[in-house]
């Protein structure tokens, strides 16, 4: 949240300091709203650092399970939402959910929906409890047993002591609130400046955007309405326009979390901002019908006609429940919109490296800053980044190989594949396509594994540690190609038959090793893995054996140059280095993704299709 709030903050910055130094130095009530807001906001802060504690498995696990039922993804929302007091937390951890390929778009777009209907809880329990109970009474006790226990070492203690300091801290900006605004009566009355009629509701929308926008919270909005309400300082309509531009300036965090996010993080919060605006659309054009259902619902609750402050929740619930009903049944639509407004990042097709124009550097796709809060979810991230990373390199192994890794899927006989190659041109050089597919991806899993190690405990950071291994082996792999590559296209082309040959199976041990670990991959045969990886080690060493015996014959006949044959010995050992590298970052990744997050298959579906047995291509 630090890269959106840092970005607010340079742009109202300046705007803000001037209203608040203006506001402190004219009215003194207003120094005592300003400190209600700020602690408010301040609760908001320590509530959301308490609940990452206990919430980080629990809603991925949850997630996981409303991505079935569009019915189950609004209840989601409307649950994780008035749980935690943040539409605009929700709304960003799905985000970065979606962006990791944890749900689909149709359950985030369901979520989203759910969270505006959750946000607000907040504002019955304000209307219901906050402005007639003193809950300054409240909050003392629970800042001084939320302080002990946020020093304690425990994280299970310590997170606790953060949500009940941040529930005083709530408790004890709404009373400030309260009272500032009541102490407004006897200096100022704000209600002068009531505007009725369409142009009220305009500007007072405006406002609440706005006010929204700089405290990034609909709950401190919420909670500032309506302090000024019971307070008369307010009136009703404009207070119901309040409400209807928070709910549009609420998007602006989920806009600002989905700018580092993929595709599909953008789609949902282009959904987000579509949902609010339409939602605050039908409640401006739709007002007056909107304020008589709300008289009748409050009449018929026996709600007293002046009680504008649970009539105020019953318009805010409302409206947000219309904009549902209006909205789900288009929801499909709405989906095949937003992926035809953004184009998927994601690899769904094998790179075309021959025929590679473009000279942007890739990056990681999966890996989301706000999922560092949520170490489950960040391992399946990354998880899911290293596939991305072996996709790449396989692509890349094969070019290097004079192979591509389409043929090589769909091919059955590994061996004639290789033998009926005809050498075509090649424009790149392996370095230039490693720096183009391969190092930016890399490093964005350093750098990304770098700022979530010392947040895991014992066991993830050895499944995070050995995730950069694999990495590392994939890499490395890539570079015992690159020392080969030249005289691989050269000596396939040789017109001595033996050298040819001897280049041949070193291009088919590595097509061989690539065909194995995909198949393995696709089928998820993770029962197999160790003992075929174990096995086609031992074939390696007996291949290199092979090599070094063969050449010796070959020297002796006459039929090799010696300096072509020292040639051939070095690339040997770079391909036995290359094929254990592959084996080994193969073996952590398989092993690491056997739940359904699994995503290392680098096939089309027709993969599946191949020789159910992996052991017959090696």
């Amino acid at each position: 949240m630090s890269f959106q709030s840092g970005m607010l903050g340079r742009l109202f910055l300046p705007f803000i300091i001037v209203i608040l130094t203006y506001g402190f130095w004219v009215s003194p009530q207003f120094r005592v709203i300003a400190a209600g807001v700020a602690i408010f906001l301040f609760g908001m802060v320590y509530l959301e650092q308490g609940f990452k504690v206990y919430t980080g498995g629990l809603l991925e696990t949850l997630l996981k399970k409303t991505t079935d039922k569009i019915w189950k993804s609004l209840s989601f929302g409307v649950i994780s939402t008035a749980f935690l007091q943040s539409s605009s937390l929700v709304s960003v951890i799905v985000i970065s959910f979606l962006s990791a390929g944890l749900i689909g778009l149709t359950a985030g777009i369901g979520i989203i929906f759910g969270a505006n209907l959750g946000s607000t809880a907040g504002a019955w329990l304000v209307a219901l409890f906050g402005l007639k109970v003193k809950l300054s009474a409240y909050a003392m006790p629970l800042l001084v047993i939320g302080l002990i226990l946020k020093s304690n070492k425990h994280r299970n203690i310590n997170g606790f002591g953060y949500i009940l300091l941040g529930i005083g801290f709530l408790f004890l900006g709404i009373d400030f609130m309260k009272v500032g605004f009541d102490a407004f009566r006897s200096s100022i009355d704000l209600a002068e400046f009531a505007m009725q009629g369409f142009l009220g509701v305009l500007v007072y929308t405006g406002a609440g955007m706005l006010a929204t926008i700089i405290m990034q919270s609909t709950n401190a909005t919420m909670v500032l309405t309506f302090s000024a309400l019971a307070a008369g300082q307010l009136s009703y309509e404009n207070a119901l326009a309040l409400a209807i531009g928070s709910n549009i300036g609420t998007t602006i965090t989920a806009i600002l979390g989905a700018i580092s996010a993929n595709a599909e993080g953008k789609r949902l919060a282009v959904a987000h901002l579509a949902f609010n605006i339409i939602t605050a659309f039908i409640a401006i054009v739709a007002l007056k019908p909107l304020m008589g259902a709300v008289d009748y619902l409050a009449s018929a609750s026996g709600i007293a006609a002046n009680n504008y402050t649970l009539k105020l929740a019953i318009f805010h619930s409302l409206f947000n429940i219309i904009g549902i009903m209006a909205l789900l049944p288009f929801l499909n639509k709405m989906v095949h919109w937003l992926q035809k407004l953004f184009t998927d990042n994601t690899p769904q097709a094998p790179l075309n490296l021959a025929g590679d124009e473009s000279l942007k550097v890739e990056r990681a796709i999966y890996l989301n800053p706000v999922t560092l809060s949520y170490p489950d979810t960040a391992l399946r991230a990354i998880t899911k980044e290293c596939g991305h990373l072996y996709r790449n390199t396989l692509e890349l192994i094969c070019y290097g190989i004079y192979l591509s890794g389409e043929k090589l899927r769909e091919s059955d006989n590994l061996e004639e594949l290789v033998q009926s190659w005809r050498r075509e041109d090649q424009p790149w050089t392996i370095k230039e396509l490693y720096i183009r597919h391969v190092k930016g991806i890399y490093a964005d899993i350093i750098q990304y594994s770098g700022a979530l190690e010392g947040k895991l405990p014992r066991q993830q950071a050895q499944e995070l540690f050995a995730l950069k291994v694999a990495c590392r082996d994939f890499v490395q792999a890539i570079k015992h190609v690159k020392h080969i590559y030249k005289n691989m296209g050269k000596y396939t082309q040789s017109e001595n038959e033996q050298i040819r040959e001897q280049y041949n199976q070193l291009r088919l041990c590595l097509a061989s090793v690539l065909k194995l670990v995909d198949i393995l991959g696709v089928r998820r045969s993770y029962s197999h893995i160790r003992e075929h990886a174990d096995q086609l080690k031992k074939e390696l060493r007996e291949r290199d054996g092979q090599t070094h015996e063969t050449l010796n014959k070959l020297i002796r006949s006459g039929q090799v140059d010696p300096f072509i044959a020292s040639s051939l010995l070095n690339d040997s050992a770079h391909v036995h280095d290359a094929c254990t590298n592959l084996i080994d970052g193969a073996v952590i990744m398989l092993t690491r993704d056997r739940e359904e997050y699994h995503e290392f298959d680098i096939s089309s579906e027709q993969s599946s299709e191949q020789s159910p047995d992996p052991s017959a291509h090696s």
